[in-house]
């Protein structure tokens, strides 16, 4: 079910699912009954009790909403949350992803209390900066000593774009530019993230292997009709 999974502060855990987890997405034509089950499943795996993790609706930019407690799913492609819901913890996040970045990100309060986060950073994402948005968001709730997980994704020598494509997202993000292990144009999305990430002063303590090339991994690449895994975060005791 986890891919990865690692309790990287204490009472704090961050992971990865692989398709041992099935698909957790209910927009890509899978029975909704059957997404539900397992992000139940999901839940209790993670020992959650009778918290869930939330997801949102992601749609390629940048908003990052704050997140105070479980509800719909809001519209946005980064989520962070803080120690102010009922029982004192922050609410556990989900991102999906199945070729595209996903990010996730821990930090501490002046009292020491988890700051978490979620983003979603496919081409249009890093692109429009939603991972530093994701750190100010953070920061904005008092958060410092941020580090992130960058979950699996494509990677550079994989995901073929057009040249003109490639020179866009390079003028905005320049450690996207790469090439094809056949030598055709790409993009180089995680080196985009880390670089973000650098440049915000946070450290990368995990970077992903490849969707494309890992059959234990969802990739719509591979396969248009594919599902999604997701990246979490998450408290506990």
């Amino acid at each position: 079910m986890f891919l990865w999974r690692a309790e990287v502060r204490p009472g704090v855990s961050v992971a990865f699912t692989d398709t041992g987890a099935g698909n957790l997405a209910l927009h890509v034509g899978d029975k909704p009954d059957d997404v539900k089950l397992r992000r139940v499943q999901l839940e209790e795996a993670a020992g959650l009790g009778s918290r869930k993790f939330q997801f949102m609706d992601q749609v390629h930019g940048n908003h990052v909403e704050f997140i105070a407690s479980h509800g719909a799913g809001p519209t946005a492609d980064a989520m962070v949350s803080a120690s102010v819901i009922a029982d004192g913890s922050p609410q556990p996040l989900a991102v999906m992803v199945a070729d595209c970045v996903p990010v996730v990100l821990v930090g501490t309060d002046s009292s020491d209390n988890p700051v978490i986060a979620v983003a979603h950073a496919g081409r249009p994402g890093v692109a429009s900066g939603v991972v530093t948005s994701t750190v100010a968001g953070m920061r904005g709730r008092g958060a410092v000593d941020i580090q992130a997980w960058v979950g699996p994704s494509i990677c550079g020598a994989c995901y073929e774009v057009p040249e003109q494509l490639r020179s866009e997202v390079a003028a905005k993000v320049p450690a996207t530019w790469s090439s094809t292990s056949w030598g055709t144009p790409s993009l180089d999305l995680p080196a985009g993230v880390r670089a973000q990430l650098d440049e915000a002063g946070v450290e990368v303590e995990y970077l992903g292997e490849c969707t494309l090339e890992s059959d234990s991994l969802f990739s719509y690449r591979r396969d248009a009709r594919t599902g999604r895994f997701a990246g979490l975060v998450w408290t506990h005791d």
